[in-house]
């Protein structure tokens, strides 16, 4: 019994490594290091993902896009948002009024002098912007989000 269970921890920890990617068997956590990140992403999307960066207003690529699909983190492909939950914020980020439920974690976040809420995906960490109580209905949330953290999968 010990070498079957034996067995199948050491396949979980092939296939893990194979696909690039440590992950903690008990929440699924990507964790890669910084060296690992910076080969990974591009110098934007490390700005923003793993610095907390933020892209310049109405420059994403998502910001008016309205394709039908799911919109994934950029870093680890954990879907986070659905098509059918964006809207036009005027904002000139991508906004959304949910996300994928369990997907996304919440962090009070007081830099630069302001009291805002930030939004990080709940598998790598990265950074993907802040959600506002300014939304609309059912919910009241606007998911300001880079489109830089993001990726999407759907009818592009």
């Amino acid at each position: 019994m010990k070498a079957f269970i034996f067995n199948i921890v050491a396949i979980f920890f092939l296939v893990s490594c194979s696909q690039g990617q440590q992950i903690d068997s008990t929440s699924m956590e990507v964790v890669k290091s910084d060296k690992e990140w910076k080969t990974l992403l591009s110098p934007q999307e490390y700005y923003v993902l793993r610095q907390k960066g933020t892209e310049r207003a109405f420059t994403g690529k998502y910001n008016k896009f309205y394709k039908e699909g799911t919109y994934v983190c950029r870093g680890c492909q954990n879907p986070l948002f659905k098509s059918e939950t964006k809207y036009d914020s005027g904002s000139g980020w991508p906004s959304y009024y949910t996300c994928i439920e369990g997907n996304v974690e919440e962090i009070q976040d007081n830099s630069h002098g302001m009291n805002r809420v930030e939004v990080v995906c709940n598998r790598c960490k990265g950074h993907l912007g802040h959600v506002f109580t300014d939304g609309p209905q059912p919910t009241g949330l606007r998911y300001c989000i880079n489109s830089v953290s993001l990726s999407f999968e759907g009818k592009e």
